[in-house]
């Protein structure tokens, strides 16, 4: 190698072309073959893009302005990173609408009529809700029965719980929480159905001729007559927890947003 200036190597040749250095590129720090500048040519070998400085730089400031105890609590439930583009941002904005005004119409349907079981949403949970059944099998018959219904809640939040411990995804554990509570709003309308079955069953006639989930369960405890009552709390759950899982996603999404105009202002992104 051939020294150039205080801090770069001119090789003894270019490395673009391969033209020998001689003494005009030992002075002049540029290939009279190719016209490469040493300098710029070993330089991008440091390059960092300035998207990686904008992540490196958040990341620093969240670290800097961790309690040595580590984060809050609030601080860890609306944890994420906040070096994300716009583009991102605008695409889970455009999901979140779409959740909310998902859940806007499954909570103004009602649940004592069969409008529930006729929504694209308990398409999507019957299946669930079967292979539920299936599931705890080995735990006996009330369970097998009880199944159905506790594994269509569950898994949502299997889901949930996934995406925020394993992911680190707080946004999708926030809608994880949301289909939980859509389940238990479609759950409420099969609940009220046991005191006065009407709605068709999967198998075939209603529950007043065959098997009714509800029917045997809350019988089991003599409380059939009280389905009405049990349904309208589980109504209300899961509404709860429809706007509980959207509030906390929605704030993620605030918080990385506010970190986007904090970074483009020179401010430490919000905690």
């Amino acid at each position: 190698m051939v020294q150039w200036g205080m801090n770069t190597a001119i090789p003894e040749r270019c490395p673009k072309c391969g033209h020998p250095a001689g003494v005009e590129e030992q002075a002049a720090g540029i290939c009279s073959g190719c016209g490469l500048v040493f300098a710029k040519w070993q330089a991008r070998e440091h390059f960092v893009p300035p998207a990686a400085l904008h992540r490196a730089a958040a990341e620093k400031a969240i670290h800097a302005a961790t309690p040595a105890g580590g984060p809050t609590c609030l601080a860890w439930w609306l944890d994420a990173p906040l070096a994300v583009s716009r583009g991102f941002l605008i695409g889970r904005l455009l999901i979140w609408i779409f959740i909310a005004l998902w859940a806007l119409r499954l909570g103004s349907l009602d649940y004592r009529t069969d409008a529930l079981s006729e929504s694209f949403m308990h398409l999507i949970l019957l299946p669930i809700h079967e292979a539920g059944h299936v599931f705890f099998i080995p735990l006996g018959q009330f369970m097998t029965v009880l199944g159905g219904s506790l594994f269509q809640v569950l898994l949502p939040l299997i889901c949930g719980a996934v995406m925020l411990l394993r992911q680190q995804d707080r946004f999708a554990a926030g809608l994880g929480l949301w289909w939980a509570g859509a389940s238990l709003v479609d759950l409420s309308a099969y609940i009220y159905d046991a005191a006065d079955p009407v709605l068709p069953l999967i198998g075939g006639g209603t529950g007043a001729d065959s098997f009714h989930d509800w029917i045997f369960l809350l019988d089991h405890f003599g409380t059939v007559a009280r389905s009405p009552v049990y349904a309208g709390r589980v109504h209300v759950f899961g509404i709860l927890m429809m706007v509980f899982g959207l509030t906390w996603a929605a704030l993620v999404l605030w918080r990385q947003h506010g970190s986007r105009i904090d970074r483009s202002s020179g401010l430490d992104p919000p905690l």
